[in-house]
């Protein structure tokens, strides 16, 4: 009857209505759709190419501008949220087209389809997909894109269609032409443009029996995209390169210029394997190799091998030993934390008897507090990404292991002031009320802040989240910067209080002659420095020479063991090798004892008559 209805009002991965349905239960171009089968195009199909006129609601001389084209479903997809469920409902959608429509693509047609894939290849929603309940989705969407471009028929010899994220050409070849190229140039990630070279050599093209045509489709996005689904990906480094070229044509030369242009960093020659859903090198070989592109010589397979592109060298090096040492250190690093936390419990009225241990150790409290929070909260947000359990709860995850390690940082900002205090400020005394109303504030007033700015300048553009996990983004929106920034000044400022220390040390055996004693002030000073160092965060320091080296391994080790262990550090300098602590501990073990001793007595003992 002319309808044509894309999508029943079900729930979307995220439980919220999916953007075909927001306006009624059923999304329809027209008003007769109660004799159509209305969730065709959203539901597995079977069909042949051809078959999806009916659905399409063409008349019995096919003609509906719709079918020539499907542009007007575009204007309800270009307006929806670009949300998990939506993509999801998309690539269903893009995936049905190239089984049913995929017959006498015409330029129009080709154009809409563009359109549409172009909407969720955008590189502002890129961590979107990592939410995607089908972990397939971006490789179920390279498919269908090829699929439906290699019908694309050609006007007058070639045809160019070109959208944001989403590039296809094509040309006529034949054994006479001498070596066909394709050219492209597109945007990433809103810094630049990247480029994509390939070449049909002259001999492959003396293989044709006849006149053919060759097309290729360029995505700068998808190979990010389908990072967020492997569970051990490579870093894609350039353009996905997609060719549909006749089956007489097997080997065809690809330049991609690289993204990242790092030194001394392996790149690799990859062909997507279809069946497989992975990169396979098999498909490709190297032929050079610079600081910004790299040339490959890859074998085209009609049935597995169509798309190509690089893959390059994590530069943070993951390795097993680091994640064990992760692993065991956070589980020890929380265990301490607790014990800590326990033992300041029992000894809290032995050792704030004076204005500043009391400061101090409400510091140190407030520091293993934040940082077993922290350490928690790591491990719940690697089990939400693990399992994908859905995008709201990894930006929640998110928000509060961000807002905990910045409160991990401004608290040991503050017991570094208070040592400051101590030492420069002698005669200048400080209530405890005004004390605990500032470190309040620094403590926890400042993260929060900076916390709640950052979700709420990035979320609405969907930069919040990093792709593939749930941490602060990065390369799109330099999310992270809010938490390197402040972690690195506190750093700083931390180490200046160290010297201060050494330096008020130092001091005291200035002008003394005695070997003795300028030993034992080397011993103090050394002591002094190691109790700081793990209480002022100054282990997190090494994170700079990863920085600057991330491919050696020595320095990743050193790192990842000095900061899955600072919750044990933190236990054995700040509150076992604390004296009053120590002795404030045997006193109550003593009195326990005493304790014990004493009901022992008193239940052995027989009742006076």
């Amino acid at each position: 009857d002319g309808a044509i209805c894309i999508q029943p009002c079900s729930p979307s991965f995220h439980g919220e209505t999916s953007f075909f349905c927001q306006d009624r239960k059923w999304r329809m171009f027209t008003d007769a759709c109660a004799s159509l089968d209305v969730q065709s195009l959203f539901q597995p199909v079977h069909g042949k190419p051809g078959d999806g006129s009916k659905y399409f609601g063409a008349d019995d001389h096919g003609n509906n501008n719709c079918q020539a084209d499907f542009s007007c479903i575009i204007p309800d997809i270009l307006s929806s949220p670009v949300i998990p469920g939506n993509i999801a409902d998309i690539v269903e959608l893009l995936k049905n087209i190239s089984l049913l429509l995929s017959e006498n693509v015409s330029r129009g047609k080709m154009q809409s389809y563009s359109r549409i894939a172009n909407h969720i290849l955008n590189s502002s929603i890129i961590s979107s997909w990592a939410f995607v309940r089908d972990r397939n989705a971006g490789s179920i969407l390279l498919d269908s894109v090829n699929l439906f471009a290699g019908k694309l028929l050609l006007r007058n010899g070639s045809e160019s269609i070109q959208e944001d994220f989403i590039s296809t050409k094509g040309y006529s070849i034949h054994k006479k032409t001498s070596g066909k190229s394709f050219d492209f140039s597109m945007e990433f990630n809103n810094t630049g443009n990247i480029t994509g070279h390939i070449v049909i050599p002259e001999e492959e093209l003396l293989k044709l029996p006849k006149t053919s045509k060759a097309i290729s489709i360029a995505f700068p996005t998808l190979g990010a995209i389908i990072e967020t689904s492997q569970l051990d990906p490579g870093f894609v480094n350039g353009m996905v390169l997609s060719v549909s070229l006749p089956e007489e044509l097997r080997h065809i030369l690809l330049t991609f210029e690289k993204v990242n242009k790092l030194e001394n960093t392996k790149a690799q020659c990859v062909g997507w394997h279809s069946a497989e859903r992975r990169w396979d090198n098999r498909a490709c070989t190297m032929k050079s190799d610079n600081i910004s592109s790299v040339v490959c010589i890859c074998k085209h397979h009609h049935r597995t091998f169509k798309s190509f592109s690089i893959l390059m060298s994590p530069t943070m090096l993951r390795n097993a030993v680091l994640d064990y040492i992760t692993r065991v250190g956070l589980g020890f690093s929380i265990f301490s934390l607790v014990l800590c936390l326990i033992i300041e419990t029992v000894v809290w009225h032995h050792v704030t008897k004076t204005e500043i241990t009391y400061m101090r150790h409400f510091c140190l409290v407030n520091i293993a507090t934040s940082l077993l929070i922290a350490d928690v909260l790591f491990i719940l947000a690697a089990i939400v990404h693990n399992t994908a359990l859905n995008y709201q709860l990894c930006v929640a995850a998110t928000f509060f292991l961000h807002f905990f390690y910045l409160a991990l940082f401004f608290w040991m900002l503050t017991l570094g002031l208070l040592i400051l205090y101590g030492l420069l400020f002698i005669f200048f005394k400080i209530t405890r009320s005004v004390f605990i109303a500032t470190a309040f504030f620094i403590g926890y007033g400042c993260p929060l802040v900076i916390s709640i700015l950052t979700v709420a300048i990035t979320e609405p553009k969907n930069g919040y989240l990093r792709s593939g996990a749930c941490w602060l983004n990065w390369y799109e929106t330099k999310a992270l910067l809010a938490f390197v920034v402040p972690a690195l000044s506190i750093i700083v400022v931390n180490v200046l209080v160290v010297v201060v220390v050494v330096v008020k040390t130092g001091r005291s055996s200035v002008g003394e002659g005695c070997k003795s004693q300028d030993l034992s002030n080397m011993i103090r000073i050394s002591k002094n420095v190691a109790l700081l160092t793990p209480l002022l965060g100054l282990t997190w320091g090494f994170g700079l020479a990863t920085i600057v080296d991330s491919r050696s391994l020595a320095f990743h080790v050193t790192f990842a063991l000095l900061n899955a262990f600072q919750g044990f550090f933190i236990l054995l300098f700040g509150t076992l090798l604390d004296r009053k602590t120590r002795e404030a501990l045997r006193m109550s073990c003593l009195s326990s004892k005493r304790k014990c001793s004493l009901a022992k007595v008193k239940i052995s003992s027989p009742p006076s008559k």
